[in-house]
């Protein structure tokens, strides 16, 4: 967890001060003391698409992915993404990252890299 989120979080647990949860359902809905649900994550994501101006349908998952695959087009590795991720497993991750063509062009080929000498050209007989 980065430093700076990990302070956000604190800052919050020092006002809220929540028994259980960290971020726990509102009474009335889900009960005091229970953990706020996968729809108000949904929610939570939509309302923030639509301040930002975002008119593309998007869920906590659209983020998750965008995460992973800036992180991949800055140049991380993909060992590195799994761990910020969480997944137990490389090829998990490997779900989530698709290539750009930005990225497939900056590529190297490591048949690119490879020196090979010219071949001088054979004379032919009568010619200089």
């Amino acid at each position: 967890m980065r430093p700076k989120l990990l302070e956000a979080l604190r800052d919050y647990w020092r006002w809220k001060k929540p028994k259980d949860y960290l971020f726990p359902s509102t009474i009335g809905h889900r009960g005091s003391e229970q953990p706020i649900s996968d729809k108000t994550v949904w929610n939570i994501t939509k309302e923030a698409a639509r301040r930002a101006g975002i008119q593309k349908k998007i869920g906590p998952h659209t983020l998750r992915h965008s995460f992973a695959t800036h992180h991949m087009e800055a140049g991380t590795d993909l060992r590195t993404i799994q761990l910020l991720l969480g997944h137990a497993h490389l090829e998990h991750t490997a779900v989530y990252l698709h290539l750009s063509h930005r990225h497939l062009q900056t590529a190297i080929d490591p048949l690119d890299q490879l020196a090979i000498p010219k071949q001088e050209q054979p004379q032919t007989e009568g010619k200089p």
